[in-house]
């Protein structure tokens, strides 16, 4: 009897073993804005070895992923893989967003103390449920050539998020996570003065993400104890321009996209070794729309101005229940309603919204509107519109403008092309013991937080209720 204990009790502390030794050292979390799995397969015959084609191979692929909500862009779509849920309840709908309090633009990420934070992202993220399960002994960063990306993968526990300052061009932090830079981060501009600002494309500037990357894990010794660290890094395949051969184009985006990846991960696996380390790598899921002219083409298009639409809904509004400012802003292809009026004209928002609705469909260049209302009521048919809303700052209207249609807006400089194609990316796992496996089954971006956090042996954030794919 003895002697088949001693043999049970070998074979679980022989399983406790393996279990411990596969927990990854370091994790890191790659998320590439606009990465296209065609363009992907199409530029395959020029990629190295040790890039995309390694991640391939050897790795566990996921390659029907797509996100759970819409509208999605940079920022909305990098918070969601940290949080591992939609904006439905990380609250960040997109990069820029209407202020209700000052009716004017505001960042994601802006912060009156500290210039940028993630205090507007409402829930936690991968890295703060790190933070606390080591008792912040862990190390987590966020590196990106925006701000946003940086900050909103990093989280609210992070040591550091670090991108490139848009006047500057040099690396920068927020006051936020450290009261100064640390000593080791390059003070040289990054940014060629003559691209500073909102005219830099981050896709230029991976290779010095990279670089900074290897700078971080080195510095700060990531990796190299039992204790997990988290390094997020965000990388861009967007195109740098519109250029009228845009297969060249991408072709350079996607070749120096695959030297920087290969670059990342074989300096990775040699520092800290390749069992020790878990890559994680998907696309922001959305492809910028580029503008171009259907006319000439003769496809159907049209402009859709959003500052004429709002005016002539106010007007509609004024005549039915008396004069007033009732559209009291609009932003992108949002319209926020004046609730402080509405009430004191002793009318419900739910029938003013039903007003609003009635005229807006009949307007050439609309496919559909959706009140606040209607999003609240989470029908199926539109749980996507839904995740992608966050009622503290949504507007009361949203208008799902035509494909090919242009929305425009002539007081403040917006416009962008509907579309709604789908855009074709994956998931990949790699490192760390994982076998190489292709796997079909539709999965969604969310699946990844939950995914992380049980190879490290940590809660998931504390809004994500999505399973791990393994």
């Amino acid at each position: 009897m003895n002697r088949y204990l001693a043999i049970l009790i070998a074979a679980l502390t022989s399983a406790e073993m393996q279990a411990f030794q596969l927990t990854p050292r370091l994790v890191v979390n790659i998320n590439i804005d606009q990465l296209r799995t065609d363009y992907i397969e199409t530029f395959s015959p020029l990629f190295g070895s040790e890039g995309f084609k390694k991640l391939l191979t050897q790795g566990k692929i996921y390659d029907a992923a797509s996100y759970n909500f819409t509208p999605i862009d940079r920022a909305s779509a990098i918070s969601s893989i940290a949080t591992g849920t939609s904006p439905y309840h990380h609250g960040i709908i997109s990069s820029t967003w209407l202020d209700h309090k000052t009716l004017r633009p505001t960042s994601c990420v802006d912060d009156i103390k500290h210039f940028a934070s993630p205090v507007k992202q409402q829930t936690s993220t991968i890295g703060d449920e790190l933070k606390v399960s080591s008792y912040g002994t862990s190390i987590v960063y966020g590196l990106a050539a925006y701000k946003d990306a940086a900050i909103l993968s990093a989280g609210h526990a992070a040591d550091n998020a670090i991108w490139i300052d848009e006047n500057t061009g040099k690396w920068r932090t927020s006051t936020y996570y450290t009261p100064k830079p640390e000593k080791w981060l390059p003070q040289a501009p990054i940014v060629n003065a003559t691209k500073k600002g909102n005219n830099f494309s981050a896709t230029e500037y991976n290779d010095q993400i990279t670089e900074l990357a290897l700078t971080v894990i080195q510095a700060r010794a990531m990796g190299v104890d039992e204790t997990p660290d988290l390094l997020n890094i965000s990388l861009s395949a967007a195109p740098i321009s519109q250029s009228s051969d845009a297969r060249t184009e991408m072709e350079g985006v996607y070749t120096r996209l695959d030297k920087a990846l290969g670059k990342l991960i074989n300096n990775i696996e040699t520092q800290n070794g390749k069992d020790k380390v878990l890559f994680v790598i998907t696309s922001t899921g959305y492809a910028q729309a580029d503008n171009r002219d259907y006319t000439q083409y003769r496809i159907p298009t049209g402009t859709f101005y959003i500052n004429r639409t709002a005016k002539l809904l106010n007007v509609y509004l004024s005549a039915i229940y008396g004069p007033g400012e009732y559209v009291e802003a609009y932003y992108h292809n949002q319209i926020y309603l004046n609730h402080r009026l509405i009430g004191q004209k002793k009318v419900t928002l739910h029938e003013v919204l039903n007003r609003c609705q009635e005229l807006l469909i009949q307007t050439t260049g609309i496919s559909d509107v959706f009140t606040s209302e209607r999003l609240l009521s989470g029908n199926n048919d539109i749980q996507k519109l839904r995740n992608g809303f966050y009622p503290p700052i949504s507007g009361d209207i949203t208008i799902e403008i035509a494909p090919g249609w242009q929305l425009v807006n002539e007081i403040i400089p917006d416009n962008y092309t509907s579309s709604t194609a789908f855009i074709p990316f994956p998931i990949i796992f790699y490192g760390n013991g994982i076998k190489a496996e292709k796997i079909t089954t539709p999965v969604t971006v969310d699946q990844i937080a939950p995914t992380i956090s049980k190879a490290i042996k940590i809660r998931a954030p504390n809004a994500c209720s999505s399973a791990p794919l393994f």
